[in-house]
């Protein structure tokens, strides 16, 4: 077998491998989903939030959280992600929002994850709410909270305006990128 021939074919190996969990999560990430099932999906996605260590401080300072529940991406050089989700301030909710990206470059996989974004200042939610689409990496500095980082957060070491945690990640891809992702405010049925 050529070197040609095995460069093409461990590609082509690494798509069928993630062709299930493509078929898996598809069907349901293509249906647009309505105000009381996205209300269902946030209100188990801030139970599992909540029974997190070490999520205390961000619950307590934010201002508002934006929770995708459920992110479908997936990719063979080309990727993409989709999601919806809500934004609540206390027991409140005040609008409903999707999250769409696209990826160039080595990218293969796919997976299920959930989002949520802790704005922990009026002026971080306001450029939220200013934007007809909000481009994650422009306006207010997003920091994203890994395993190691969320560890040490207390409320006196909280000083950005908005914190983003990935949570139930599920299949082959190694992590969920938020940069490059748009939020737009949907108006779901």
């Amino acid at each position: 077998m050529s070197k040609t021939t095995r460069r093409h074919l461990l590609p082509l190996g690494a798509a069928i491998a993630i062709a299930p969990t493509l078929l898996a999560v598809a069907p349901r990430a293509a249906q647009a989903a309505t105000r009381a099932e996205i209300d269902g999906e946030v209100a188990n996605a801030l139970r599992t939030l909540r029974a997190q260590d070490n999520t205390r401080p961000l619950f307590a300072g934010a201002k508002s959280i934006l929770i995708f529940p459920r992110i479908l991406s997936g990719g063979f050089i080309v990727g993409g992600q989709y999601g919806q989700g809500a934004l609540i301030a206390g027991e409140r909710t005040l609008g409903y929002y999707n999250i769409a990206g696209a990826s160039f470059g080595f990218t293969i996989g796919a997976q299920v994850a959930g989002l949520a974004m802790f704005f922990m200042t009026d002026a971080a939610r306001a450029a939220l709410d200013a934007a007809s689409g909000w481009e994650i990496g422009t306006g207010p500095t997003v920091v994203a909270v890994d395993q190691g980082l969320q560890a040490n957060i207390t409320s006196t070491t909280l000083s950005e305006p908005v914190y983003a945690i990935s949570f139930s990640q599920q299949g082959l891809m190694a992590s969920l990128s938020i940069n490059g992702s748009k939020i737009t405010r949907i108006h779901p049925e």
